[in-house]
């Protein structure tokens, strides 16, 4: 059956959904998109049918894009307390990473920044070869990959790996995001679907309580102290999003100013990032 959730749609068919980012012009990851994720994680929460949930995009050129720039600019430059909790994106996000359900993404064009973030909380993420494109721009902005970044992505690829990528800022293939263990596989474009669809039929055969447990007893022992992480990545963000001397605001004015936001700007993100600090 077949359900319109924009900017998110959702696909069920028996244990398995099939939730479908379509939010266009290019899947920015903002308040519409993070809204609809939060009434999905409200629903699955609740969902003892669903074994198995797959995210996928509508666009072949975006799985989602990054965090949207405009809105991120406009956010005052006044300082703000010490975080002592997760903010909303942390608990959405870790809430998405503790559902029931084995998540898997499906990536097909573009995941930078808080698109490669909403995969890092998936269970298991599998991209095109030729066609996924990954990586953490925001230190360019001035800032920090602030949705699990830096928690998550160095639990999977290892410090060094994840310094590369975090601090380098630069673009990353499918088949290298695998190499480093950024991701499960890299898949030729024409079987990733079938990939995947034949692996979501094979965990969604198995009895829920027993994926329930078995997911619950991997992630204790892989994301232990996750928590903990975020809260510091958060302080971290909140501190370079105030602080004059990260430049996030002329940077991130020059970002869209350029037109890096844009369907065609964002093909060449990563170059145009290694000019952000020239008027």
């Amino acid at each position: 059956m077949g359900e319109e959730a924009r900017p998110l749609r959702v696909e069920t068919e028996g244990g398995i959904a099939r939730v479908i980012v379509d939010h266009p012009p290019m899947n920015l990851l903002g308040a519409p998109l993070m809204g609809a994720f939060f009434e999905l994680v409200e629903r699955f929460e609740k969902d003892e049918g669903k074994r198995v949930i797959v995210l996928s995009s509508a666009d072949p050129d975006f799985f989602i894009a990054h965090g949207d720039v405009e809105t991120i600019v406009a956010v005052p430059n006044d300082p703000v307390p010490l975080a002592t909790e997760l903010p909303f994106t942390h608990q959405l996000l870790e809430r998405w990473r503790r559902l029931p359900q084995v998540t898997i993404a499906q990536i097909e064009g573009f995941a930078r920044g808080g698109g490669s973030e909403v995969t890092l909380a998936c269970d298991m993420r599998f991209g095109a070869a030729g066609r996924a494109v990954f990586g953490q721009p925001e230190t360019a902005l001035g800032i920090l990959p602030g949705a699990g970044g830096t928690a998550r992505l160095t639990r999977l690829v290892g410090r060094a790996r994840a310094a590369e990528i975090i601090l380098g800022g630069d673009d990353f293939t499918a088949e290298e995001a695998e190499h480093y263990g950024w991701i499960n596989r890299a898949l030729p474009a024409d079987e990733i679907s079938p990939f995947v669809d034949r692996l979501a039929h094979r965990i969604a055969s198995y009895p829920a309580h027993t994926l329930r447990e078995t997911k619950r007893v991997i992630h204790t022992i892989a994301d232990a102290e996750v928590e903990r992480d975020l809260l510091l990545e958060q302080q971290t963000f909140d501190a370079l999003m105030t602080d004059p001397r990260a430049e996030r605001t002329p940077r991130m004015q020059r970002f869209l100013d350029r037109g890096v936001q844009t369907r065609d700007g964002e093909r060449g993100l990563a170059e145009a990032c290694t000019t952000l600090g020239k008027d």
